[in-house]
């Protein structure tokens, strides 16, 4: 009797320890990192969520750095509309060994793109850094053959200029070459009609930095900032052939970071045959 008594204790004890414990879950899959939390929906597997998952890998150009804004296709000027607080980064009359790849590098960092308008004998003379802009997404066109004043030479010349560095560019990137800028925004209504015509996206400029001018990379920074601001938004016109431009980017990019800006990258819409039209 006395043994009876023990041996139902025991039973009992050991069913009621059995309820009490936490039932581990059954996974069809292991795992070095352990299960912290786990989910049921109704006709739908165990949905595990390991403890401080790894990030999905990114490309640099989605970064989340806060600066990248969204992506804009254009075919024509009258595509270009800018929001408050919105900016485009155009650089002239490179590519410059020694200065581009430096901008390359600052743009990478921030995850942005600018577009880059590049001058006929310069894309000519090197043309691994123009494919380098091509390559890493930047938007492309071309700003004259020798960044002339087109403005003083007749019609024919100037279109001739206008084909001659269009054609030296796309060879140099091998990609398409759809934008364009007059060289010291210097131009004739027939010339910008003719090129609009054409399907060809002709670029001016909202707020000019005056990086061209012997002042310090600071200095550039403050009086961009200063007329941004005064703007709200705008394309802004930088050139890669200077050594000043590409010291202050970095600064300047944080600074429009901190302000709340955000650099939007244009890009061409599919289609855009202005810049082969011009060869006809």
């Amino acid at each position: 009797m006395r043994f009876s008594s023990v041996f139902a204790s025991l039973i009992v004890g050991l069913v009621v320890a059995g309820c009490a414990s936490k039932p581990k879950p059954v996974t069809q899959f292991s795992t070095e990192r352990p299960i912290t939390a786990v989910s049921y929906q109704a006709d739908s597997p165990l949905i595990f969520r390991p403890q401080n998952p790894q990030p999905e890998y990114q490309p640099p150009y989605f970064s989340n750095s806060g600066l990248a804004g969204r992506t804009m296709y254009a075919s024509s000027i009258r595509d270009i509309h800018l929001r408050s607080k919105e900016v485009i980064l155009t650089f002239d009359d490179g590519p410059a060994p020694g200065k581009t790849e430096r901008i390359l590098s600052a743009l990478d960092r921030h995850g942005v793109k600018a577009t880059f308008l590049m001058v006929g004998h310069m894309a000519k003379a090197h043309p691994a850094l123009a494919k380098r802009v091509a390559r890493e997404g930047h938007a492309i066109g071309s700003h004259t053959y020798d960044h002339a004043n087109l403005a003083n030479v007749s019609f024919s010349s100037a279109l001739e200029n206008i084909r001659r560095g269009e054609r030296a560019v796309r060879a140099a990137t091998g990609g398409e070459v759809a934008f364009f800028r007059f060289p010291y925004l210097s131009h004739t209504t027939k010339l910008r009609n003719h090129l609009a015509s054409r399907g060809t996206v002709v670029l001016d400029v909202d707020v000019d930095s005056k990086d061209y001018f012997k002042v310090s990379p600071a200095r550039v920074v403050e009086q961009t900032m200063k007329r941004l601001d005064a703007k709200g938004s705008g394309i802004i016109l930088l050139h890669d052939l200077h050594n000043r431009t590409a010291t202050m980017l970095p600064t300047l990019l944080r600074r429009l970071k901190a302000d709340g800006y955000k650099v939007v990258n244009l890009q061409p819409s599919r289609g855009v045959g202005g810049a082969v039209a011009l060869l006809d």
